[in-house]
């Protein structure tokens, strides 16, 4: 027979929130500015409602015990829904505009978002975008965020995944370098100065039909910085095309061959959020917003050519049109993840 939940005493969650973070009754009452009595009063009364323990008690030390630590993603995400809909809900009343908090990886940020940060200001002037970028995989929920831009293949325990486009990495140099090398045999490429990871290089060359090792003159841990380099003339460059879209296009760079290097399953470009906010309108016009800028790119980086247009691929190798970019936005893909 089913027997209904207690009620719980809503304003002992935050105090549980961060009893649970800190794993101490001083250091929550530090935090919130209460008395220590009061701490322990607020999670006495809630453990007396709800009819089980949370906490395993070791001294002045607290741990979450199996029911705690399951009750703790729930109040987490419900505080904050309320907090975002309160500061909805006070940004409506006073005319102020509401904001997106994402967060992304610097390359994405530095090299496709920040220059189309305009468009985005004229299509949406009431909605602001807080942007963090990480190279750490950002919990959503617990810090705060209202979605991700993250690139692999998942999945993402507890977040909506939607698959906005797929950007294999291409071989890039600055014209003046482009044009030197674009007459040289493929063992001669491989005595270029070359950025980036060395398995990647090989790799491609192996799609070349040659077998060889190579030893970058630098290796980074930020595409953008390896882009830049680049861009300056310092090598040729293994690079997601999406990233170096803007570049191709302006004449910044140019792409050495047709063929591209599949990322086996890493290529995809997704867009997370936690479930409950899938029907907020900002996150809606982010995600609208995005799907129309990514299309936009996949058809520029469809017109750019390559310097070896009469490469043909290598056996069992495919291409994806003349950049093997394609964009996903207009179908995307959504589905809830299993795992982080």
């Amino acid at each position: 027979m089913l027997t209904s939940m207690p009620r719980l005493p809503l304003n002992t969650l935050p105090t549980f929130r961060t009893v649970a973070r800190k794993a101490s009754l001083r250091a929550a009452a530090e935090e919130l500015h209460l008395t220590h009595s009061a701490i322990s009063q607020q999670i006495r009364l809630l453990e007396e409602q709800i009819g089980f323990a949370l906490f395993e008690r070791s001294g002045r030390r607290l741990s979450l015990n199996a029911a705690g630590a399951a009750l703790l993603p729930a109040v987490e995400a419900a505080l904050a829904q309320l907090d975002e809909g309160l500061r909805a809900a006070g940004a409506t009343a006073s005319g102020d505009e509401q904001r997106v908090r994402l967060t992304l990886l610097p390359s994405f940020a530095h090299r496709w978002l920040l220059p189309r940060i305009g468009r985005w200001r004229e299509r949406n002037p009431c909605i602001a975008l807080e942007l963090e970028t990480s190279q750490q995989l950002v919990d959503l929920q617990r810090e705060g965020f209202h979605a991700g831009l993250r690139q692999g293949a998942g999945p993402w325990r507890g977040l909506v995944a939607e698959r906005m486009i797929d950007s294999p990495r291409v071989a890039l140099a600055a014209p003046d370098v482009a044009r030197r090398v674009a007459a040289l045999p493929v063992e001669a490429l491989s005595r270029e100065p070359l950025l980036g990871d060395a398995d990647q290089w090989q790799q491609w060359f192996a799609l070349r039909g040659l077998a060889t090792r190579v030893n970058p003159v630098a290796s980074f841990n930020d595409a953008g910085l390896m882009l830049q380099a680049c861009e300056q003339g310092l090598g040729l460059a293994l690079a997601r095309d999406l990233l170096a879209a803007d570049a191709l296009r302006d004449g910044r760079l140019m792409r050495l061959s047709p063929l591209s290097l599949p990322g086996e399953g890493f290529d995809t470009f997704w867009l997370v959020y936690p479930p409950q906010w899938a029907e907020w309108p900002p996150l809606r016009a982010l995600k609208g917003w995005l799907s129309d800028e990514l299309a936009q790119s996949a058809r520029e980086l469809a017109r750019v050519p390559s310097l070896d247009p009469s490469l043909s691929p290598a056996a069992g190798t495919a291409t994806a049109g003349p950049t093997g970019s394609r964009s996903l936005a207009r179908s995307a893909t959504r589905a809830r993840s299993r795992g982080r």
